[in-house]
C-alpha cells in the first residue's frame, strides 16, 4: 500500500497499486470509488482482468474512506476531495492518468479534470452523479443521508442508514469516517456550480458514460452525445457494475479506453 499527505495537516490519501506499463502513449489508471466504498474491494478484480490488466494501477481510497485518514476538519466537498485526489496523483507521478470512476467518484473525477486538466487524459464514468439531489428522508444513497443534519446523523441517523442500506454496502460504508460520510453526502446531493453535468459536457478529454442497461436511456443522453461523452449500457447490472456483471464492465471499459474509443483488440 502507497500513500501520499494530500492536506495541510498531513492527512493521507491511500491506494493499492498494481504496477505495470506506463507511459506517455500508455498512462496509469486510477480507479475511484463511490459514497461508503473503498476500490481496491471495488475494483481490485476489474483491474486484473484480461482485458485491463498490465498497465500501472492505483486503486485509491478517497479522504474519509477505506484505508485513507478520516480528518474531521476536512470539507468533504466534490472540490476538496479532487484537490486531495491531485495532490495523491502529483505525489504518485500519475499524470495524464486514465480515470475509471464510480457514482460519486465520477463526480470526483469530473471535477477533477475541471480544476487539474494535466492529471487526466481519460474518463470513464461508472453510473456517476451529473446532477443535484434534493434531500430524501427515507432513501438509502447520499440524498437520504443528507436529509439529517450532521449532529443528527453523528448521534445516531448513521445507523438508521446502515439498516436501510443493507450488509453488502454497509459492510465498507462503516470503514468510511462518520462525519466523512455526512459531509460527502451532503455535497454530492447538492452538487457542484456549474452542476457535474455542465462541466462533463465541457472537458476535452475523452468521456464515456456507463450506466446498467435496465436503468433505461440516461436523461440528457442527446445532449451529452452531442458534447462527445459516448454513453454506453451494461446489460445484467445495477448500479454497482463492476460487480454485478464484471465481464460486461471489462468490456465496455477495455472499449471507452481503446486508442479509438472503438473495440478493445
Amino acid at each position: 500500500m502507497r500513500s501520499a499527505a494530500v492536506t495541510a495537516n498531513g492527512d493521507r490519501i491511500r491506494w493499492v497499486e498494481l504496477p505495470g506499463e506506463a507511459s506517455g502513449e500508455a498512462p496509469a489508471r486510477v480507479y475511484v470509488h463511490g459514497l461508503g466504498a473503498t476500490s481496491p474491494a471495488y475494483f481490485a478484480a476489474s483491474a486484473v482482468h484480461p482485458l485491463l490488466a498490465g498497465r500501472r494501477s492505483l486503486l485509491v481510497d478517497l479522504l474519509g474512506h477505506g484505508h485513507s485518514d478520516r480528518p474531521e476538519e476536512f470539507s468533504y466537498t466534490l472540490e476538496a476531495h479532487a484537490d486531495a485526489l491531485a495532490a495523491a496523483l502529483t505525489e504518485a507521478g500519475a499524470q495524464g492518468a486514465e480515470l475509471i470512476a464510480h457514482s460519486m467518484g465520477g463526480a470526483v473525477a469530473i471535477v477533477l479534470a475541471d480544476r487539474h486538466p494535466h492529471l487526466v487524459s481519460r474518463l470513464v464514468l461508472v453510473d456517476a452523479n451529473l446532477d443535484p439531489l434534493p434531500p430524501t428522508p427515507g432513501s438509502a444513497g447520499s440524498s437520504g443521508i443528507a436529509a439529517y443534519e450532521e449532529a443528527e446523523f453523528l448521534a445516531g441517523g448513521w445507523a438508521e442508514v446502515r439498516d436501510r442500506v443493507g450488509a453488502h454496502w454497509w459492510a465498507t460504508m462503516r470503514l468510511a469516517g462518520r462525519t466523512a460520510l455526512y459531509r460527502s453526502a451532503v455535497h454530492l446531493a447538492a452538487g457542484t456550480t456549474p452542476t457535474m453535468r455542465e462541466l462533463l459536457m465541457e472537458l476535452k478529454v475523452p468521456r464515456c458514460f456507463l450506466l446498467p442497461e435496465a436503468d433505461g436511456p440516461l436523461p440528457g443522453t442527446d445532449a451529452l452525445e452531442a458534447a462527445g461523452v459516448r454513453v454506453v449500457s451494461v446489460p445484467d447490472c445495477g448500479h454497482t457494475i463492476m460487480l454485478d456483471n464484471p465481464e460486461g464492465f471489462a468490456r465496455a471499459v477495455a472499449a471507452a479506453l481503446a486508442p479509438t474509443g472503438g473495440p478493445a483488440r
